[in-house]
């Protein structure tokens, strides 16, 4: 006599809602990994680190959707989206530079370089999980659509990384 599996879904739309509930709680997971990154001390070595968490985050949800993953591809497709914000292109780099000046300069680097590049994190990934929803790839990924959607996200991330703050203090 075969039973079934309760834990197996068949159900094409059961088994998009859990993927797309994973691909958010992994998109979760990765911006608050990008807000310890913030916290690394020496300048220069957050960003690199940034830049690993958000190829290693759209490794994760690539897989999840069956899609191809091009380090190549995806670094440049990053690069281009996060670089059309001026805010993060610019303020970034001077946030982890100000890591070099001591105590307050360590703290405010430290603080800035978490916010963003979390909430930078954030919006990448949520921006890849629509694209990723709608049937899309790394490889029809249209960088100057997704520009403005960006922006809105990145504003959201930093929103919801200040709610995370508040959370774990009244925890």
């Amino acid at each position: 006599m075969v039973t079934e599996n309760p834990e197996v879904v068949t159900d094409p739309l059961e088994v998009r809602v859990q993927r797309l509930t994973q691909a958010h709680k992994s998109v979760k997971k990765y911006t608050m990994t990008a807000v310890g990154v913030g916290f690394i001390p020496m300048p220069m070595v957050d960003i690199a680190a940034l830049s690993a968490i958000n190829f290693k985050m759209l490794h994760s949800l690539a897989k999840k959707y069956d899609i191809p993953f091009s380090k190549t591809l995806v670094k440049s497709i990053v690069s281009a989206l996060i670089g059309s914000s001026v805010a993060i292109t610019v303020a970034l780099p001077l946030g982890s530079l100000f890591k070099s000046v001591p105590i307050i300069g360590q703290t405010s680097g430290m603080i800035s370089t978490a916010l963003i590049g979390s909430a930078s994190t954030y919006a990448v990934g949520k921006i890849f999980v629509d694209h990723f929803e709608s049937g899309g790839n790394f490889l029809n990924f249209d960088v100057e659509k997704s520009k403005a959607h960006f922006k809105e996200l990145y504003e959201e991330g930093k929103s919801f990384v200040s709610s995370q703050k508040t959370a774990e203090v009244k925890i």
